[in-house]
């Protein structure tokens, strides 16, 4: 009978637990903020006016920027006389 009674108890407590969590987890669902989708990514430098380059990873979708992430330690310093050799439309273009 003892058994029973501690076994109940028990099973009492861990329908309270569970009846708990997932009332949390149905109300920090609708915090989270929906991450756009992309269709695609690619890496690019992106170079400024001082000839210094860093590589970003771009993710598009369809031809609009989602995100752009600079790539740790992937970045260089060009001389003045440095030129990109990339054409205009590929220094320009992101997606």
């Amino acid at each position: 009978m003892k058994k029973l009674a501690v076994l109940a108890v028990i099973s009492g407590i861990i329908l309270i637990l569970l009846t708990g969590l997932v009332t949390i987890m149905a109300s920090t669902s609708e915090n989270y903020v929906k991450i756009p989708q992309y269709t695609h990514s690619h890496t690019k430098a992106i170079c400024d006016s001082e000839n210094f380059c860093q590589d970003y990873e771009i993710f598009c979708e369809n031809q609009n920027i989602i995100k752009m992430s600079p790539i740790t330690g992937a970045a260089v310093q060009f001389s003045e006389s440095w030129k990109d050799p990339r054409d205009e439309k590929t220094k320009s273009e992101f997606c």
